[in-house]
């Protein structure tokens, strides 16, 4: 029986297409085009920093944001907030919360995710990043933290995100059930392969996830 869910951020909470966006007014390139990049990167399971150095070769990402934020201190740049949340994740995740599983966020994101995420004030029962653990999925040290902050047996435990590689397959490596979500590219594209054979389910939505649980 599942008691706990734990929720990936980018592309199952967090809608990141105004931060690649940015991203691409940042680097002056058509904001298309860039999209397009992800997107390749996605298809070819490729790291996302390819993307990057297509646009603009060399380039030290640390440094280019670095330099960002000391341009515009109080821009979200490459940062996420309220407005990027997906239309259903509070209803979605209310649902679940009144019928009584416990929640928790979990992903891999930057320090400063934990305050934008916090700053929402979502129905959840905690919020952890990859920064803060110092471990980053597909890791199985990663899902031994889930496992800890859910407070339930892995197998009490879904996980949902919207990859098979960094998501799906590594919850069920390490007991745990997976949900995978069916939007972004990633999402998209994954929902596809023989893989998400894996997948306890797969979802358009957090609304339509709350529907099947019950």
């Amino acid at each position: 029986m599942i008691r706990a869910l734990v929720f990936d951020v980018g592309e199952t909470l967090i809608d990141e297409t105004r931060i690649w966006t940015r991203w691409a007014d940042r680097l002056g390139v058509p904001r298309g085009t860039f999209i397009g990049l992800i997107g390749g990167m996605a298809a070819l399971d490729r790291p996302l920093r390819e993307a990057f150095e297509l646009v603009r070769p060399g380039i030290d990402l640390g440094a280019e944001m670095a330099a960002w934020r000391a341009e515009d201190p109080d821009g979200l740049r490459e940062n996420f907030d309220e407005d990027d949340l997906y239309p259903d994740v509070r209803q979605g995740l209310s649902a679940l919360r009144e019928a009584g599983y416990r929640l928790i966020v979990a992903g891999n994101q930057p320090p400063q995710a934990y305050d934008a995420l916090a700053a929402m004030d979502l129905p959840v029962d905690g919020i952890h990043t990859s920064a803060a653990w110092r471990v980053e999925k597909p890791e199985p040290a990663f899902f031994a933290k889930v496992a800890e902050v859910a407070e339930h047996a892995p197998e009490e435990i879904l996980y949902v995100g919207d990859r098979v590689d960094n998501d799906v397959l590594p919850a069920r490596r390490a007991g745990m059930r997976a949900a995978l979500l069916r939007r972004g590219p990633w999402g998209l594209l994954h929902a596809g392969r023989p893989e998400a054979a894996q997948a306890d389910m797969v979802v358009d939505g957090l609304t339509e996830l709350a529907e099947r649980l019950g």
